[in-house]
């Protein structure tokens, strides 16, 4: 609940938005080879929705990515130290993380966003393992 609960206030959701929108783009401009042409192509598509819609859409996944985010986040407050306990937890992480957008997107009403992320699905979860002590670090950031 502590997450879910620090990022009520919309200016936390914002912070958390704009710090998570950077991560992505420093994440996929470091990708190379085939599948890092195939991704960078698919996120200039998503971004060439809007300036505002990658922040956007962490700002909608918010509730439900921190929800699913909160027992973890809470195991790592009792061994004090949440950071380190997501980042050493990282593929438990992960899956948490894609499972809230996986019912996001399932629920959506398709179009190119979802098609874009079924498509890159199962090629994303190392890339979103490897972001989550950079994650972490956000979280913690805006949660105190």
């Amino acid at each position: 609940m502590e997450l879910t609960s620090k990022t009520q206030d919309e200016a936390v959701r914002e912070s958390i938005a704009a710090d998570c929108t950077q991560l992505i783009d420093q994440q996929v401009s470091a990708k190379t080879g085939l599948s890092g042409l195939a991704l960078k192509a698919t996120y200039g598509v998503v971004k060439g929705i809007g300036a505002d819609y990658v922040p956007g859409a962490i700002k909608r996944l918010l509730p439900e990515t921190c929800a699913a985010l909160d027992p973890i986040w809470a195991e790592g407050l009792q061994k004090g130290d949440p950071v380190a306990h997501l980042s050493q937890n990282k593929e438990r992480t992960a899956d948490l993380i894609l499972s809230a957008t996986d019912t996001r997107i399932a629920n959506s009403g398709g179009g190119l966003i979802k098609a874009s992320y079924n498509k890159l699905r199962k090629s994303v979860k190392g890339d979103v393992t490897a972001a989550v002590p950079e994650l972490a670090q956000i979280l913690s950031k805006h949660a105190r």
